[in-house]
């Protein structure tokens, strides 16, 4: 498995992709909005959007800087998941979202998957000089929760999220930032 940032080469399988989120009712993390920009817009508009996000320097005022990458098998090229690191937080990912959101494909799960793709993440954070991350799921997805401790997560705390409508579990890895 790698990540490869999402080129246009990738829209065919990134629809799979995100079809597949679609038969199995699955909700998506880490997307950066694909399945919106697939329904509404383009997947021209996405590669865009992702191209905008990691523009450090002209980063808009209403978003962070963020690393979107698809995890794709480098036997077959099948896109396994998708990951988004965000370098910064503002409030709302402080609270209820984290560094990092990824999804694995549904028929992928289970394998193994989200936990070696979460620490390539890790990895690749630190390689920037991330030395803490915060990683956030919901409490009813203990599989999200069984990756984030495997990978050395604590268990800050659980709040309920008005975004969701769910109570969300938010760790650590690493040592949290001082507010």
């Amino acid at each position: 498995m790698k990540f490869q940032f999402p080129k246009k080469i990738h829209e065919e399988k990134a629809k799979d992709f995100i079809e597949e989120f679609d038969r199995f009712s699955s909700p998506i993390n880490g997307d950066d909005g694909l399945r919106r920009y697939l329904k509404t817009i383009s997947y021209e508009d996405w590669l865009l959007r992702l191209q905008d996000a990691i523009d450090i320097a002209n980063t808009s005022p209403d978003r962070v800087p963020s690393f979107t990458y698809f995890y794709v098998s480098e036997e077959n090229g099948r896109i396994i998941g998708i990951i988004n690191i965000r370098m910064v937080l503002n409030s709302f990912l402080l609270r209820e979202a984290g560094h990092i959101g990824y999804s694995i494909r549904p028929s992928e799960r289970g394998k193994g998957y989200g936990k070696a793709m979460l620490r390539d993440a890790l990895q690749f954070c630190r390689k920037c000089g991330m030395e803490s991350f915060l990683l956030v799921c919901s409490k009813d997805n203990p599989a999200s929760a069984g990756i984030i401790q495997s990978c050395g997560g604590i268990l800050e705390n659980e709040i309920y999220s008005e975004h969701t409508g769910e109570i969300m579990q938010r760790y650590w890895i690493g040592k949290p930032q001082q507010s």
